[in-house]
């Protein structure tokens, strides 16, 4: 949508085809094409930033920072958020943060300086759980962001590891450490 020139549609479309264009679906119409995406805004600011050292020489290796940086391309169009069917079909914005706030969820959780326990919410607040994989998020990204595999399935596994794997479970019967939930 944001990144297609009318130029390429016209050329690319048989002249008896009608081109159309909708405003994006899983948002309130405010008028014509413009759609009410404050819902977003709202989801994204009740993420917890990033929690590093005080002081700002952070340092870390090369491939720790291009894997956060990817995430920072993100131009925020929403094309993600409009094609999940989570949020598209099933209207679940209570409780599911849609794609475009788990990229933000795993920007913050994957810094490698950052020291805030983000899982608990991701879980319970952000409904990861939600989210079956089907890719589309990562189809229609105009940044070209591989939302699913960079972003939201290792923090689906994230929440594996920490709640559901039963070695870590023995260990904590046998040590009595309990689980922030």
């Amino acid at each position: 949508m944001c990144m297609t020139r009318m130029s390429d549609v016209v050329s690319e479309t048989p002249e008896d085809v009608p081109i159309e264009i909708r405003p994006m679906k899983a948002f309130p119409l405010i008028k014509d094409l413009v759609t009410d995406v404050s819902w977003n805004y709202e989801v994204a600011e009740k993420i917890k930033p990033i929690n590093g050292p005080e002081e700002k020489n952070w340092e870390f290796n090369q491939m720790e920072a291009d894997r956060i940086q990817h995430f920072r391309e993100c131009i925020e169009c929403f094309l993600c958020q409009n094609t999940c069917h989570v949020l598209r079909d099933h209207e679940l914005f209570d409780d599911f943060a849609g794609p475009r706030n788990l990229v933000r969820l795993a920007q913050f959780e994957m810094h490698p300086l950052d020291t805030e326990d983000r899982i608990p919410e991701i879980k319970k607040d952000f409904g990861v759980e939600y989210c079956n994989i089907t890719r589309c998020c990562t189809e229609v990204c105009p940044a070209g962001i591989n939302i699913t595999d960079d972003a939201i399935i290792p923090l689906k596994e994230r929440i594996v590891d920490r709640y559901y794997d039963p070695i870590k479970m023995v260990w904590r019967k046998i040590t009595g450490k309990k689980l922030r939930t």
